[in-house]
Order: C-alpha cells, then sequence, then structure tokens
C-alpha cells in the first residue's frame, strides 16, 4: 500500500509539473492536496526521474500580489503547481500572523513594529507589492492560510519570533497534514519531533558535518528535506549523493541570487543556469517566471 501510494504521489505531481514546464499548457489552478503526514513525507521523497519542484519563497509575488498573502497564493497557483515557504511572526496580543519582517514598514501602509499592534489593529493597513504599489488586501493571520491551504498545497513554516512550544502547539491544534518547519540545525529538529513525531522539514544542511549532526539526532531521513544554500557546489557532491541515498531531495534558494536581477529576462536567464546543476527543489520570489521552463531532467 505504501508503494502504491508513494507512485501515485510521484505519478500526479510528474504530470502536474510536466504540463507547467513544456508542451501543451494544462489549465489552472494546479493544486497539491495532502491528506495525511505520510502522504505529505512521501511527496518530498527524491526520486530522479521527477522534475524539478519551484517553492514560492515568501509565498512568492506577481505585481500586485504582495509576499505572506493568501490571494497571491491563489495567483501563482493559478498558473503552476508550487508549494510555499512562508513567514510566521506574532501580534502583541498573541495572534500568528504573516510577516517576514520585524516591522511592517517595507510591505504594507503602516509602520512601526508587528509586535506592537494588536491583530485586530494591523487590519487597518494594506499589504504592498514588490514594487511598493498598494494593493486591496490584509495581513492574513497563520490560522487563515491553513485553512485555505488544505486541498490545494504544502506551506513551509520558516518561524520568525514565535516560540517554539507556541508553533508546536499551535500545529497540534490544527493537525494540519500539509504543513512542515524549516530548521536551520539538527538540534532544533530533534526538539520539534519530540513535541510531533511526524512533523516534516526544511533542513539546513550545507555540509557533511551538518549531515552527521542529523544522523546522530536521528531525524528521519524520511521527513528532511535539505536546503543545501543557493546553488550546487562542485565540492559537496558527496553531501549531495548521501542525501539522495537516504532519498532526501536538495533544494536551492535563487531569492539572494538571481531573484535579484533587474529585469524577468535576467532572471530567466539565471534560472537556466540552475535548472541542470542537479537540485530537486528550487525557492524562488518568482515562481511563475518557471511557469514555462523545461523543469524536466536531462
Amino acid at each position: 500500500m505504501k508503494t502504491f501510494r508513494l507512485l501515485t504521489v510521484l505519478t500526479l505531481s510528474t504530470l502536474l509539473w510536466g504540463c507547467a514546464e513544456g508542451g501543451e499548457k494544462a489549465e489552472g489552478p494546479f493544486y497539491t492536496d495532502i491528506e495525511s503526514r505520510t502522504q505529505l513525507h512521501d511527496w518530498f521523497r527524491y526520486a530522479p526521474e521527477r522534475p524539478i519542484v519551484v517553492s514560492g519563497h515568501r509565498g512568492g509575488m506577481v505585481t500586485g500580489y504582495p509576499e505572506n498573502c493568501i490571494e497571491s497564493f491563489e495567483k501563482t497557483l493559478s498558473m503552476m503547481p508550487s508549494f510555499f515557504e512562508i513567514d510566521p511572526r506574532l501580534t502583541k496580543d498573541s495572534v500568528i500572523v504573516l510577516m517576514h519582517d520585524a516591522t511592517i514598514d517595507r510591505t504594507t501602509t503602516g509602520t512601526g513594529k508587528v509586535s506592537d499592534y494588536t491583530f485586530e489593529e494591523l487590519q487597518q493597513f494594506f499589504l504592498k507589492d514588490r514594487e511598493g504599489n498598494v494593493t486591496p488586501y490584509r495581513i492574513p493571520t497563520l490560522e487563515e492560510c491553513i485553512v485555505w491551504s488544505r486541498g490545494k498545497t504544502i506551506l513551509n513554516l520558516d518561524i520568525k519570533d514565535v516560540p517554539l512550544e507556541v508553533m508546536s502547539d499551535f500545529i497540534n491544534r490544527l493537525a494540519p497534514a500539509n504543513v512542515m518547519y524549516t530548521v536551520r540545525n539538527a538540534r532544533q529538529a530533534r526538539t520539534y519531533l519530540d513535541r510531533d513525531p511526524q512533523a516534516m522539514f526544511s533542513c539546513w544542511c550545507k555540509n557533511m558535518k551538518e549531515f552527521g549532526e542529523y544522523a546522530e539526532e536521528r531525524i528521519p531521513w524520511s521527513q528532511m528535506m535539505a536546503y543545501v544554500g543557493t546553488m550546487m557546489l562542485p565540492d559537496q557532491q558527496e553531501l549531495y549523493g548521501k542525501l539522495h541515498e537516504k532519498g532526501v531531495m536538495c533544494m536551492i534558494s535563487l531569492a539572494p541570487t538571481h531573484d535579484r536581477r533587474a529585469t524577468d529576462a535576467e532572471k530567466i536567464k539565471g534560472y537556466e543556469l540552475e535548472i541542470p546543476t542537479g537540485c530537486d527543489v528550487i525557492e524562488t520570489d518568482y515562481p511563475y517566471l518557471f511557469q514555462h521552463l523545461n523543469l524536466t531532467r536531462k
């Protein structure tokens, strides 16, 4: 049964992602329905024939659609499949909202720290897109986002100032099958696992030393995706091989590199340099720019 489930997940994923990367364009929305933690683990299992997966950094963004915004997630999924890295942060009254920065200055019509406002007070402000255009959208709560995401996509929580215990209790209360945690080290992963044994992780793992630390902490390889840096490096091939042997997908982030190029055409040229390098997942601010790129394995 488990083998059939894994094959089904990978087959559906290949069909969906294949439609988004070449040939006849399928019509959206491109939803990913994760119904159990086991299915989530299976979805992230490395398979060499699988097309590269795209993740929206800060939820992705399009002109008129801000980062960390449910409407932006929907916009991306109307064009192509994606899962989303998002940024939970606490308000003054301990509501968990989506906001990357400690302040609301860059991304909203307001100013000041998120932690200085109650959630109700934050609702007076509107979100701004990457170019600074004011949109009709407001700061969402994490709970709203999780409820929306069921049957549609996977959420990767890059937690900001929310205490681990608070976040773990929050997730255990909602029991979402489609949510994973970003962790910076093996100790963080172990702390979450002790409270949530089925937790799925995006683990920072950039060298063999860190690989060994995850092994020492007994973090299940079946519950990991590895963030290996901003590019696949020639001197880290041993690491990538070991991760693949364990069934772990390797993710790179282009947010600090090619995403910062001036034009869409220049960004796409940069993306095309990374696609053949052996990465399994690409994280980007602009997932929609990948919708016409060939993400199949060579």
